[in-house]
């Protein structure tokens, strides 16, 4: 089985940082597009920011020049470093990651149990 983590979520006020980590950890034999996803109440789930295994980036237009992605491979680690939080940030942020078991496997979608970000004054 695969299992992704999250964790550094928290409440912050508006303006602030917060520095989101995903370890992927049990059977991984390659993990190709790791990203992170939001999900605010009444919302749908929307793609925040992904990164390819070779480092190419790609953000939604809300949190451009505010977020940056980033991830260790030897670590199968994930990263979002948000920064100028604003209110309309609060969500539910998810880890995904594409992950191949095997050599011979497909690679197949992983998401993580999502942590909590609140941007309140």
């Amino acid at each position: 089985q695969v299992q992704l983590v999250e964790s550094g979520g928290g409440l912050v006020q508006p303006g602030g940082s917060l520095r989101l980590s995903c370890a992927a950890s049990g059977s991984i034999f390659s993990i190709d597009v790791m990203a992170w996803y939001r999900q605010a109440p009444g919302k749908q789930r929307e793609l925040v920011a992904q990164i390819t295994k070779g480092g190419g980036t790609n953000y939604v237009d809300s949190v451009k020049g505010r977020f940056t992605i980033s991830r260790d491979n030897a670590k199968n680690t994930v990263y979002l470093q948000m920064d100028s939080l604003k209110f309309e940030d609060t969500a539910v942020y998810y880890c995904n990651a594409d992950v191949a078991r095997t050599r011979f496997d497909r690679f197949r979608d992983y998401w993580g149990q999502g942590t909590q970000v609140s941007v309140s004054s």
